[in-house]
């Protein structure tokens, strides 16, 4: 069960704002519920959870077992919403170290030469018997088109079909739009195996598609659990949206009153990658027309020791969302010493989860005394079952506020400016398709 606590952030704002911001919110919900609002054509991420695919499950489940089983190294190609909630998701539920099962690798995120160089003679590296690594591709494109990923295919494609020659078919699965682009042609001539991201679900709402459900199976998750919890929090929200409206009311306020940054932050270095799943679906959603907070991410407490002296005494402009965890992730504690010579002993036999907990609710005494607004959102325990509904929580959300502060919260016409431009510096003829 998703909690959302508001009451930090609330003197920051009169009765009267709050209930202003609420209307707003209530007729943001109203639009996605009654999909009246713009970009009706992409509440897909609502279909899904409302008529789950069972049977779609379990044949990713089937098919990342069998992975699983034979792969030394499972490479997730995408950018944007076709890797970071794949991520997010992996690195909040997967051990720091000694993971069992393939070594996950992303590629098709950026341009870098040197690590997709470094990356090509990794993958031909032979294993200590001599033999080759058993890898497998997962390309995620919709259009199969966006530069970054498929310079990647490009470049790992031809090595994959010289290691393997006819089984590399077998071994490279695109997720990709229902027809058209470019990796649908690829797959009727190659043979590739197929999963379909849906019409009406954009790239950052994507998570719970094949898009992420494969990648998250592959590391060893139980996505049936992780997609129900999702389920489970789209019933309760249908039923009951107000704790959703009051928080996206809350932000709406903040937003009014000039608070134009949001840290989004941790006290669990497991969530720092939830944290920049977040920060696309925020602000690839809001941040139009001139409107919109922006999201950064923090992971303490390891940044307050960088960011945290602005936190406290640099500019006004922003508030603070703490992602909390209640039950412990560890079961870790301190050790005690006899000579005490680094005078540690006043924690001896306490948790690490007890001791980072004071740290966090220190924080957030310092940064709510240092005149900045603070959300907290508190998951009962870091499990597949929670992650799913923190998952839904925040699409709702999303699509509830920037709703509310008069943004189509579904389209992202600035990212292809920069498409216009790059294709026009590199000489493609018929830029930006």
């Amino acid at each position: 069960m998703i909690e959302c606590d508001i009451s930090f952030a609330r003197k920051y704002i009169t009765e009267q704002d709050f209930d202003a911001a609420k209307k707003n919110a209530r007729q943001g919900s109203q639009l996605i519920k009654s999909g009246d609002g713009p970009g009706t054509e992409w509440l897909g991420w609502r279909d899904i959870l409302s008529d789950p695919n069972d049977a779609e499950i379990e044949e990713i489940s089937t098919l990342a077992a069998q992975i699983r089983e034979q792969a030394d190294i499972f490479i997730v190609c995408g950018i944007g919403g076709s890797y970071l909630g794949a991520k997010a998701v992996i690195e909040a539920l997967s051990p720091h170290f000694g993971a069992d099962g393939p070594e996950i690798i992303y590629a098709g995120h950026h341009m870098g030469g040197k690590y997709l160089s470094q990356l090509l003679s990794y993958l031909k590296e032979k294993k200590k018997d001599g033999s080759h690594k058993s890898i497998y591709l997962n390309v995620i494109s919709k259009s199969g088109s966006t530069l970054e990923t498929a310079l990647s295919f490009r470049m790992i494609r031809p090595l994959l079909e010289e290691m393997y020659e006819e089984e590399a078919s077998e071994r490279i699965i695109c997720t990709t739009g229902k027809e058209g682009g470019v990796l649908n042609k690829l797959i009727e001539d190659k043979g590739y195996r197929k999963f379909i991201i849906p019409d009406n679900v954009g790239g950052r709402f994507s998570v719970l598609t094949p898009v992420g459900l494969l990648p998250i199976a592959v590391a060893g998750h139980d996505i049936r659990t992780l997609f129900y919890g999702a389920v489970g929090a789209f019933n309760r929200y249908e039923e009951n949206p107000e704790p959703v409206i009051e928080y996206a009311a809350l932000r709406h306020a903040m937003y009014r009153k000039g608070k134009t940054i949001d840290v989004i932050s941790s006290f669990e270095p497991e969530l720092k990658s939830f944290g920049g799943w977040i920060q696309q679906l925020l602000g690839e959603s809001e941040g139009k027309e001139g409107k919109g907070i922006f999201p950064a991410v923090a992971t303490y407490s390891t940044d307050l020791h960088s960011l945290g002296q602005f936190i406290q005494q640099g500019s006004r402009s922003l508030m603070e969302t703490f992602i909390t965890v209640k039950l412990p992730t560890s079961k870790l504690t301190v050790n005690e010493l006899v000579e005490n010579g680094d005078k540690l002993n006043y924690l001896s036999g306490k948790h690490f989860h007890q001791v980072n907990a004071k740290a966090r609710e220190g924080t957030i005494e310092a940064h709510s005394s240092g005149d900045v607004p603070v959300v907290k959102i508190c998951l009962h325990a870091l499990n597949e079952e929670n992650i799913g509904e923190l998952i839904y929580f925040y699409e709702l959300l999303t699509g509830i506020y920037v709703y509310s502060i008069g943004v189509n919260p579904f389209d992202q016409p600035g990212v292809e400016d920069y498409k216009k431009a790059m294709y026009r510096l590199l000489g493609k003829e018929n830029q930006g398709t």
